[in-house]
């Protein structure tokens, strides 16, 4: 089958279009909605909104740079990912946990585990960022 044929049929049978009528054998696909990784990060921590605010302001919500590599601190480059999980003081510990700081749902998952644990003590450092926010000035009570 030709490729462009080929495509069509794979993509009309996953869109469900007329050459593929819903049946029980043959559920329909529904494509779930883009997330960008700010939305990704708010909802997330939709129960600890400081921490998506944390991360707009170390990282602008970045996990990989413009090459694909995992985002890095500009003033200390052991700092990793969107919430700039540092290398030096949690890599050991994340990994004891089996937490890949590396991908976004273990930075996340990571940096969840830390605010449960010391609450926004560990981003202390972008206070001067989040510090002035709503959700910042209740993190800090």
């Amino acid at each position: 089958m030709p490729f462009a044929a080929g495509f069509a049929l794979a993509a009309s049978l996953f869109l469900g279009g007329p050459s593929a009528p819903a049946s029980p054998t043959q559920p329909t696909l529904i494509m779930p909605a883009a997330q960008t990784l700010r939305e990704y990060v708010e909802n997330y921590f939709a129960d600890a909104p400081i921490m998506a605010e944390i991360a707009w302001c170390e990282s602008r919500f970045r996990q990989y740079d413009k090459h694909g590599s995992v985002f890095r601190g500009v003033v200390n480059s052991k700092d990793v990912g969107v919430m700039q999980v540092n290398e030096h003081y949690h890599l050991d510990t994340a990994e004891k946990l089996g937490i890949d700081l590396y991908s976004i749902e273990g930075n996340l998952e990571y940096a969840r585990y830390l605010y449960e644990k010391e609450g926004v003590q560990p981003w202390i450092s972008s206070k001067p960022c989040w510090g002035k926010t709503a959700h910042g000035q209740l993190a800090l009570k």
